[in-house]
């Protein structure tokens, strides 16, 4: 057993004639009478009361703490005192991760995790509190797919506290506590004549974004940051290699999503629009620090661009150019005096990448070849995305023995 335990009602004294006898000191009788302590491996002296009668706990508490150290799982007890706001806001400051990323982190937690669970201390998390946030994430009407990044977030938190010995479990991992699920609807992509429609309703000089969208599988922030001279017309191929990101209220040039630089297929209509594009509304060289607000300066020759001859604004051109889009063609309705647009996530610009898929699929394009246009690290995301759209399979099945067999069924022996 670690450490030993004290008795704070008793006191051994010795006798003259060598004798033991238990005295009574002056607190005899009242408060916790047993405290037991031990080292903690920084050196420094921890301990715990118990009341009369429970010295039995005492020492099954000691034994368990020196068995804790023994196999390395040893959690200081005071350390879990530090709340959950304040030990997620000194982990966010840690993080090396895209700051993009991070402030997107400091959001979440500001709005959907601290004023629920930030001022508990993080020793005295339940798995409850986990089910009961978890419900108010469900009851706020946020879309599935945010309610899950916003518990993975918080998870992750948790997670970083175990690594410290903060605490000893992840509460978010318990067997009792199920993440927020996902949407079950299935993808289903926009037909060609939606797409021609929503590109209609877009101002001219922004019109072949969609056809960087739905022609080549670009998302949002690569379009804006598309510049002339990474396009090889000769070779029929775009190299995608930044996109305009936002950190916080400011635009930077980024890398393409997960730092994946990649090549994608030029079709000739869309090496069409753009060679028209560029002609009427000649590139120019925009300036952005790379990846965060203070970072070196870069200039790239962009195809799209504002007003102001700036790089676009993700929020500007939603709101004030995409969504009137949508309206002129139908997709959702106008909205009245005084009011937003009706929310319409799923129909973002990234429904031209999931046309894109859609297309390539239908024509018989593999599901690795795929990922790579679109960027996409691991094939089997794309699997699972898409596996609705590819073509039927029995069908295919059948045409492969129809070939080989002529369509006579083979002797039997």
């Amino acid at each position: 057993m670690a450490g030993h335990i004290q008795d704070r009602w008793l006191r051994t004294e010795t006798t003259p004639e060598g004798k033991t006898l238990k005295v009574k000191t002056d607190r005899f009788g009242t408060g916790l009478r047993y405290r037991a302590r031990y080292v903690a491996p920084d050196g420094s002296e921890r301990s715990r009361s118990f009341p009369d009668k429970q010295k039995r706990l005492a020492e099954a508490w000691l034994t368990q703490i020196a068995a804790d150290l023994t196999r390395g799982q040893y959690v200081d007890p005071s350390a879990g005192k530090v709340t959950f706001k304040s030990f997620a806001t000194a982990w966010l400051a840690s993080q090396t991760t895209d700051p993009s990323t991070i402030v997107n982190m400091e959001l979440r937690f500001r709005l959907h995790a601290f004023p629920y669970i930030g001022s508990r201390s993080m020793s005295a998390f339940q798995p409850t509190h986990i089910r009961t946030w978890a419900r108010a994430l469900m009851d706020s009407g946020m879309a599935a797919s945010y309610q899950r990044t916003v518990f993975a977030n918080v998870s992750a938190v948790f997670g970083a506290a175990v690594d410290d010995g903060i605490i000893s479990r992840n509460p978010c991992r318990a067997g009792s506590v199920r993440a927020p699920k996902l949407d079950p609807r299935k993808i289903k992509p926009w037909t060609r004549d939606r797409v021609v429609a929503v590109r209609g309703g877009l101002p001219e000089q922004y019109a072949t974004t969609v056809d960087l969208g739905a022609g080549c599988g670009l998302r949002q922030g690569e379009i804006f940051g598309l510049a002339v001279d990474e396009i090889d017309f000769a070779g029929g191929v775009i190299h995608i290699a930044r996109q305009v990101k936002l950190v916080g209220a400011r635009m930077v040039f980024a890398p393409p999503k997960g730092g994946k630089l990649r090549d994608v297929p030029l079709p000739d209509v869309v090496a069409d629009a753009l060679t028209a594009h560029i002609t009427r509304r000649p590139p120019i060289d925009v300036t952005l620090p790379w990846k965060t607000p203070d970072g070196p300066p870069v200039t790239a020759t962009l195809l799209f661009f504002s007003r102001e001859r700036k790089a676009l604004n993700r929020n500007y051109f939603n709101m004030h150019l995409w969504k009137p889009a949508l309206v002129s063609a139908g997709v959702i309705p106008e909205r009245l005096p005084g009011e937003r647009f009706k929310r319409s996530r799923e129909y973002g610009m990234h429904a031209l990448r999931h046309y894109y898929a859609s297309v390539l699929l239908d024509a018989g394009e593999n599901v690795k070849a795929l990922a790579e246009y679109l960027g996409h690290s691991d094939p089997g995301f794309t699997l699972r995305t898409y596996t609705h759209l590819m073509p039927n399979s029995k069908d295919r099945a059948r045409r492969a023995i129809d070939s080989v067999f002529g369509k006579h069924v083979p002797p039997g022996p």
